[in-house]
Order: structure tokens, then C-alpha cells, then sequence
């Protein structure tokens, strides 16, 4: 039987690379993986350098697949997004731009684009479906990189829409899980508390009152999701949420892992430091309807696989 060419473009990154080492295991696919700075052995991958702001760069490397898997991007943090709000547009603009044209010049079959939940109201009390986006209400620190994000989804339903690529859109909630950013300076909120409470011998110092909430899921969740679209999605294109569809204060994240961590350590907020005050939570409804899919993995337990990771890692 041949074999279904898969491109991960962003292997050496945290979703990416989890969804290589995934998919290298499945013998009906033949994987490869794009790294920019960071090469990373994944057995059963062949890795790529690529810099994929170059158009020759992602021709060379889009050709001859049967699906990409979008999940390269310049990616960081809150303190980021908070102090340097730019950076996630201009090369990430640049990237998919390029990718959903090549996608549609060489005929891949079917793209796969993580996009993600920030265009959504921040202060709503309510499940956010995909279609209560409202560019009014985007948060103003998420301003430029929700716009972009939009953008690329409009891109890849256009292309879509010429009838000659499959395109699914996914906007997840904040990922966790092994071979996160676990640095103080770039990581995801869940990564970087594991990091403070793992350094800490008396506190650990949260940015902000800790009152803002996250709808947090596990990558191997996220991963599933992204099985189930290659094998099952009919439509040309598809835009899906996929979270846990609950919330969780950073307070409480603090003490879920300060107690799982087994630490005797406090927690101070530190009111003086901005935080990003948002509270957006996904509704998944179109995704259990569509592909009979719904997370797997309890948050406690998500923590604790984490954190069991991490310490293999750092001890």
C-alpha cells in the first residue's frame, strides 16, 4: 500500500513535534518535519531545515505531500505579548501566506492550520462558538496577532473555496504538556508555573491578582483531534474549537501545582506586574457533533503527566 505523505511543518516546536512523534508511529504515513534553529531527532521523521519566510525555502519543502500540518509560527508568552506585541505578526503573516499558496500551487490534498482562540470576546461569560467572533471585542493585546490569525483562516477558506485543497482550521485553547517552552521568558502559562514552583524554595511570584482565567488542554488531546480530521473530515473546509470547555484561575493552576509538586512553598501575587486579563473559554459542540470528538485528559492528570515529564528532564 503506499504510503500518505505527511509534511509537519514545525516539527522541532511543542505541537508539532508532539503530533511527529505521534504520527512517525503509524505505518500507513511517511513523515517529515521542518526545523529552523532547533533540529530535533524524531525516529521514523526526516527533518528539514527550513526558513519558511523564504518562498524557496517552502516550495522546496510543500511539493510532492499529500497533507501539510501547519504548526510552525513565531510563538512566545504573556510577558511577550504583554511588552513586544509585534512579533507575532509580521513573520507569521509572511509564513502562511506563503504556505497557503504553495499548498494550492503544488495540490496538496488537505492542510491542517492552528490558529487559536484569541480572537474571541475576553470577557464574555459564555462558551465561545466559532461563529461569535466580533473584531470590536478582540482584546487589545491581542490586537495585531488575532487579526493575523483571522486573516490566515480567511486565506485558507478562500483556497478552499477553488476547490482544489482540503483545509481544516483549528482554534485551540492553551495548550499544555510534554516538550513545552518551560523558560520563564517564552513559555505558556501551565509550562512557566511548573518552572516557578519547580526553581522555588520559599514562594513563587505571580504576575497580576491571579484572577484571570485559562481554558487549559492536553496535548495529546489536541493531537487526537488533529487523527481524527485527517481520517474523517468530508467538507473542503472545516473551522473547529477545540478546548476543555472549562475554566481555571491562575490562582488555583498555582496550587494545583504547588500540591501535586509536593513543595512547601508560597504563592505572593504581584500586583505591580501586568497580566493579561482575559477569560475566554471555548465551546466544543461542533467538534463532538461533527467527529465524535471530546478531550480525554483530566486537568489534574494532565498536570501530573507534565510535570512528571518535565522533572525527567530537569532533575
Amino acid at each position: 500500500m503506499k504510503k500518505i505523505k505527511i509534511l509537519i511543518l514545525g516539527a522541532s516546536g511543542f505541537i508539532g513535534k508532539n503530533i511527529a512523534l505521534n504520527l512517525s508511529k503509524n505505518k500507513q504515513f511517511s513523515v517529515r518535519g521542518t526545523y529552523f534553529k532547533n533540529k530535533v531527532f524524531i525516529k521514523n521523521v526526516r527533518m528539514i531545515k527550513s526558513n519558511l519566510t523564504l518562498k524557496k525555502d517552502v516550495d522546496k519543502v510543500i511539493k510532492g505531500n499529500d497533507i501539510v500540518i501547519q504548526a510552525a509560527a513565531t510563538t512566545s508568552g504573556a510577558k511577550d505579548i504583554i511588552q513586544k506585541p509585534y512579533i507575532h505578526v509580521n513573520d507569521n503573516a509572511i509564513i502562511n501566506s506563503m504556505i497557503t499558496r504553495a499548498c494550492f500551487d503544488y495540490r496538496i490534498k488537505h492542510i491542517i492550520f492552528f490558529s487559536c482562540s484569541i480572537m474571541y470576546d475576553p470577557y464574555s461569560k459564555k462558551l465561545q462558538k466559532e461563529d461569535n467572533v466580533d473584531v470590536n471585542k478582540i482584546y487589545h493585546g491581542y490586537y495585531g496577532a488575532a487579526h493575523m490569525k483571522i486573516f490566515i483562516e480567511n486565506m485558507c477558506k478562500f483556497y478552499s473555496n477553488l476547490g482544489r485543497n482540503k483545509y481544516t482550521v483549528i482554534r485551540h485553547s492553551n495548550v499544555y504538556g510534554p516538550h513545552d517552552k518551560f523558560s520563564l521568558e517564552k513559555s505558556h502559562v501551565l509550562a512557566g508555573t511548573i518552572n516557578k514552583v519547580h526553581s522555588s524554595k520559599k514562594e513563587v511570584i505571580i504576575w497580576g491578582d491571579g484572577k484571570e482565567k485559562r481554558d487549559l488542554i492536553y496535548i495529546s488531546d489536541l493531537v487526537d483531534f488533529v487523527k481524527i480530521v485527517i481520517k474523517k473530515q468530508k467538507t473542503k473546509f472545516g473551522l473547529y474549537n477545540v478546548g476543555s470547555e472549562k475554566l481555571i484561575s491562575i490562582n488555583e493552576l498555582t496550587d494545583k501545582i504547588i500540591k501535586i509538586s509536593n513543595k512547601n512553598i508560597k504563592k505572593i501575587n504581584d500586583i505591580s506586574k501586568k497580566n493579561l486579563k482575559t477569560y475566554i473559554c471555548l465551546n466544543c459542540s461542533k467538534a463532538k457533533k461533527d467527529f465524535g470528538w471530546r478531550p480525554k485528559i483530566d486537568l489534574d492528570i494532565g498536570i501530573k503527566k507534565t510535570i512528571k515529564w518535565y522533572y525527567s528532564k530537569n532533575s
